[in-house]
């Protein structure tokens, strides 16, 4: 049976489905693989990762024969090509994500999350996918840096894809678009806690504020894009936001706290979505959807209500800013603080 989605729709039919997770030894990844294990009864996985040591690791833990352990890299075509070949649904996951690598190291990155995802797209056509997800961030919105801005493009490929595709049949690509996972690999709250433990918390800036998801709530957008995607939409959760102040009051209020500057690249406040995409926005409920451009790609609109002309999504003017006591529940609903801990 089919479970409700913390985003208003079911999951989709993947019974006897085969899926594949690009990136699928990453925080997201590994959770999706779990998920659809656990839940979408699926006849297969493939789990497409470059990272051989991190294959093994997670052979270590999954033991399912529905799996398959898919080595390869994104940059290389002709082993999508092999990899897609009898695939039905596609999660696209890979990518370089940190921004200050990204920054030293354009080329890698424009190669990983631009060039890569242009194979995604050209291995989905020729293998006949039915459907793909791609994973895009609040970053790609105005970007100021080089990791958002191949993540835009990485958007503007994905949601032109579906002109390849044909008028009625075909690959139907979508995007979905958050801000921070909470925990995962990189993200602040990891690193706040070990600080913690020094008794000392760096913060770049007290003013900033961010957008925060949990990964079943991403898993969740992701399943419900699936399901609801009619090809070309980007896909965008209403979900709430903080500022570092809050945050480091809620995880460690006893330790000192030592300014240290907003970063290369950084922002002080994200957008999830701008006023200019504002004419393209359905307000479905619990789910932003941008809607493309381009009427002929599928002509039904989602149900919904159009926002203001001047409609923008930022951390800043997030309707949903939960104070200290709220964040603390929310951590330690997750396991990163124990219950019973005041912080």
């Amino acid at each position: 049976m089919k479970r409700k989605l913390a985003f208003g729709d079911v999951s989709p039919n993947l019974e006897g489905k085969v899926v594949l997770v690009t990136g699928g030894t990453g925080s997201f990844g590994t959770a999706m693989v779990r998920r659809l294990l656990a839940e979408g009864s699926p006849r297969k996985v493939i789990v497409f990762s470059r990272d051989e040591q991190k294959h093994y690791q997670m052979q270590q833990t999954l033991d399912d024969p529905r799996l398959r352990y898919f080595v390869g890299d994104v940059r290389d075509k002709d082993r999508l090509r092999r990899a897609f070949e009898g695939v039905d649904v596609v999660f696209h996951s890979a990518a370089m994500k940190h921004v200050p690598l990204a920054e030293y190291n354009p080329i890698e990155a424009i190669r990983t999350n631009i060039s890569g995802a242009e194979n995604v797209i050209d291995a989905a056509l020729e293998r006949g996918v039915e459907r793909v997800i791609a994973l895009s961030t609040d970053k790609a919105v105005n970007p100021v840096n080089l990791y958002g801005a191949t993540k835009l493009c990485m958007e503007k490929l994905f949601v032109a894809a579906n002109s390849y595709r044909g008028a009625s049949r075909g690959t139907s690509f979508a995007v979905v678009r958050y801000g921070n996972v909470v925990g995962s690999k990189g993200s602040v709250v990891p690193l706040f806690l070990a600080q913690r433990e020094k008794g000392e918390i760096t913060i770049t800036d007290p003013r900033m504020t961010r957008f925060w998801i949990s990964m079943d709530q991403a898993l969740d957008l992701c399943l419900h894009a699936a399901a609801a995607g009619k090809g070309g939409e980007v896909f965008v959760p209403q979900i709430p936001a903080t500022d570092l102040a809050t945050l480091v009051e809620a995880l460690a209020p006893e330790c000192r706290k030592r300014i240290v500057g907003i970063r290369p690249g950084e922002k002080l406040h994200e957008a999830l979505i701008t006023a200019d995409e504002a004419r393209q926005v359905v307000d479905t409920g619990k789910v932003y959807v941008i809607e493309p451009s381009f009427p002929w790609w599928g002509g039904a609109h989602h149900e919904g209500s159009r926002v203001a002309e001047d409609f923008c999504y930022t951390s800043a003017n997030a309707p949903h800013r939960p104070g200290v006591e709220e964040l603390r529940d929310l951590l330690r609903s997750l396991g990163f603080l124990p219950a019973h801990c005041a912080a």
